[in-house]
């Protein structure tokens, strides 16, 4: 028994030991930079910690995440609580679906959870401890008693690519964050200006039901006065209920644009008010080709894929170091009963890479490294095709809305005013007066579309050609397999 209980404190002692120098090489890992020893881009030090620059904040991993995942679940409670307001600007909106867009929530915890994989790809192989017993009952002794402590030593700095790689997934995802916050944006102007030129199309069609009720008046008085006849009161009448018509279907547009301006903000309950702005252009003109340079070193959705490009890179070379062996090392004490000493082991092994080297997984990196690359340059030909398209649009609105301001408008509102005089004078019949009526608001129409037309353009661009705020986002797809082809040795 004295001899079992010598073996068991030399156990203790030794894995205690080996305990503490794991734990301490732990805390040194937190708290200094990972060796100088990763080649990606910079050769003498991985870049595991880096973020995109931008306005890209990296995701928390404390407790306030929890709290974060609890409030979107109950993100449908807070409808009820939204301030009520007499008029909503699109700033207001904007501050409103950044909030509340399930979307962009939604591609933080992507990203949340790739940063989850980063920690467990780079985390150590945890030591194993065992009893060892060998010669059991040989002519009636207890026979060798022992007990070992054995352990993997990850060799080629294959924690620290992983985490390399695993980085690059992080970037990549955080700048679909913000590629989706810019959908988000995207999408709520061309809504709120879809919505406002309702808006206006709505004033419009109740200014334009004033005039046909008065032009019913008229056509009654002049009937009273024997001027007029009564079929001119009948087409004032007919054109006064064609107008009611329209004030209908103004309200019902709005209704409509109105819905699904709140539904992209994340607040479909938000009940109808009036919207603040103007459908005018803030630009005199764009530049095609600096509005597409700007466009490519800016966009986050290019981002993305570059850095995708990065994380194919590192892989290559965490592919590269994979045949590399890892190092097993095994320390065991224990007791011969037989001779009554103590004793110790120790072994090494090493797997020897003689048939597998990692080549195919060498080979489809570089394919990888090569998908993405094409990638970049496919994308970069769909935002210049996409660009050129609403260029295209933007120029078109910005022509007709300079003909209507200068040419078209006021020679309408001109031959009203004079159609009118001419009318009371009993120059012109009725039936004329009623189609420069409705020309005139026709054309107003039509000048609020174009100005809708040129601010959605507008928008877009400054939107950087993203949209679909509502549409699925990226998710990551990855787990923590690179650790496992680490550890595994092969």
């Amino acid at each position: 028994m004295s001899n079992l209980l010598h073996t068991l404190m030399l156990f203790a002692i030794c894995t205690s030991q080996l305990a503490g120098c794991a734990t301490s090489r732990t805390v040194a890992s937190r708290e200094n930079s990972p060796p100088d020893n990763s080649p990606i881009e910079q050769p003498s030090k991985p870049a595991v910690d880096e973020t995109p620059q931008g306005d890209i904040f990296p995701v928390s991993h404390d407790v306030q995440a929890t709290d974060e995942v609890t409030s979107v679940g109950n993100a449908s409670t807070e409808w009820d609580s939204l301030p009520t307001r007499e008029a909503l600007s699109l700033e207001d909106l904007e501050a409103l679906a950044m909030e509340h867009n399930p979307a962009i929530r939604q591609a933080m915890f992507a990203a949340s959870k790739a940063a989850g994989v980063r920690t467990q790809v780079g985390l150590k192989p945890n030591p194993e401890v065992g009893y060892s017993g060998q010669q059991i009952g040989d002519e009636g002794a207890a026979g060798q008693n022992g007990a070992y402590i054995e352990q993997m030593f990850v060799s080629g700095d294959k924690l620290n690519w992983n985490r390399a790689v695993l980085d690059r997934d992080v970037q990549s995802l955080l700048w679909e964050t913000e590629a989706q916050r810019y959908r988000v944006r995207t999408d709520l102007r061309l809504q709120f200006y879809d919505a406002l030129a309702a808006q206006r199309r709505l004033g419009l069609a109740r200014e334009f039901r004033i005039v046909a009720v008065k032009g019913v008046d008229i056509a009654e008085k002049r009937l009273s006065a024997l001027e007029g006849t009564k079929p001119d009161v009948l087409q004032a009448e007919i054109q006064l209920s064609e107008v009611e018509l329209i004030v209908q279907r103004a309200e019902l547009e709005f209704d409509a644009a109105w819905n699904s301006l709140v539904t992209i903000a994340g607040v479909p309950h938000l009940p109808p008010s009036e919207l603040l702005g103007t459908l005018s252009s803030m630009h005199e003109g764009y530049d095609t080709e600096l509005v597409y340079h700007e466009l490519i070193a800016a966009s986050p959705q290019l981002q993305a894929a570059r850095a995708r490009v990065d994380r194919a890179r590192a892989n290559i070379g965490r592919q590269s170091v994979q045949a590399i062996p890892n190092l097993t090392a095994q320390l065991g004490v224990g007791h011969d009963d037989v001779t009554g000493d103590a004793f110790a082991n120790v072994q090494f092994g090493v797997p020897l890479p003689v048939h597998n080297k990692n080549q195919g997984n060498q080979q489809a990196a570089q394919a990888e490294f090569c998908r993405a690359t094409q990638e970049v340059q496919r994308l970069e030909l769909a935002l210049r095709a996409q660009l050129l398209q609403v260029m295209r649009d933007y120029r078109v609105s910005r022509v007709s809305i300079e003909r209507y301001e200068n040419t078209i408008i006021p020679k309408a509102e001109e031959t009203l005013d004079l159609s009118e005089q001419a009318y009371i004078a009993g120059e012109f019949d009725f039936l004329r007066v009623l189609t420069v009526r409705r020309t005139f608001f026709e054309t107003n129409l039509q000048y609020v579309q174009s100005l809708a037309s040129a601010a959605k353009a507008e928008a877009r661009i400054d939107g950087l050609l993203l949209t679909g705020g509502l549409n699925s986002v990226p998710d990551f797809e990855g787990d923590d397999g690179l650790r496992g082809q680490a550890l595994s040795g092969q």
